[in-house]
C-alpha cells in the first residue's frame, strides 16, 4: 500500500509542474510583455503609477488590435525620397532645428502610414501601433513630436531627432538598420541654444 502511494505521489508531482508551467505560460503579460516592449513597458507602467497589472492589460489591447500588421512594401523610388526627405530634415536642423523636428514628425507619420500603420489623426493611436512592431524606436518619434511643440533647448531637440532616426531606419529597412549612418551629422556638429 505504501509503495502505491508512493508510485502516485511521484507521478503527480511531475504532472502538477507541468501544468503549473503549462498555465503559467499561457498567462499574458508578465516576462513576454516586458520582453517584447522593453522600454515601453517600462513607459506605460509609469503612466499607469506603478501598475503593473493595468499597464499589462494596455499592451494586451495593444498587441490585439496592431499584432496583426505586416508592413506593407516600399517601392525603390518611395525608399530613395523618404532618405531624401531626412537628409533634408537633417541639414534643415543646423538653420531651423524646430522646423527640421515639424518635418521628421511629417515624415515619420507619412512612412508609417506606407508601411501600414494607422495614419489617422491620432498620434497616440499611431505610435502604440508603432510600439507592438518597433518598441525600441518608438520613444524618439515620441520625443520629436512633443519637442517640436514645446520649448525644448537645441540639445533636447537635437537628441530626439538623433533618436527618432532609429524608427526612421526601421520603417526604411525590411531588415535590421544600421543606425549609425545617418547620425553622425548631428552627434559631431552639437548645436547650443
Amino acid at each position: 500500500m505504501t509503495t502505491v502511494i508512493i508510485i502516485i505521489a511521484a507521478a503527480l508531482v511531475p504532472a502538477a509542474a507541468v501544468c503549473f508551467f503549462l498555465v503559467r505560460g499561457h498567462r499574458p503579460g508578465g516576462r513576454g510583455l516586458r520582453s517584447r516592449f522593453g522600454p515601453e513597458y517600462d513607459r506605460v507602467v509609469a503612466r499607469h503609477g506603478g501598475d503593473t497589472e493595468a499597464a499589462e492589460h494596455e499592451l494586451d489591447e495593444r498587441v490585439k488590435r496592431h499584432g496583426h500588421l505586416e508592413k506593407l512594401p516600399l517601392t525603390e523610388a518611395a525608399r530613395a525620397e523618404y532618405t531624401a526627405r531626412w537628409a533634408r530634415a537633417q541639414e534643415q536642423f543646423v538653420e531651423s532645428p524646430r522646423q527640421a523636428l515639424i518635418e521628421a514628425d511629417a515624415l515619420l507619420a507619412d512612412l508609417s502610414r506606407d508601411r501600414g500603420f494607422p495614419g489617422g489623426e491620432s498620434f497616440e493611436e499611431r505610435t502604440d501601433a508603432l510600439s507592438v512592431h518597433h518598441a525600441h524606436d518608438v520613444d524618439g518619434y515620441r520625443r520629436v513630436h512633443t519637442a517640436r511643440n514645446d520649448g525644448t533647448g537645441t540639445e533636447e531637440m537635437r537628441e530626439a531627432f538623433v533618436e527618432a532616426r532609429g524608427l526612421f531606419e526601421a520603417l526604411l529597412a525590411d531588415g535590421p538598420a544600421d543606425r549609425d549612418h545617418g547620425n553622425r551629422q548631428l552627434t559631431k556638429g552639437r548645436s547650443t541654444s
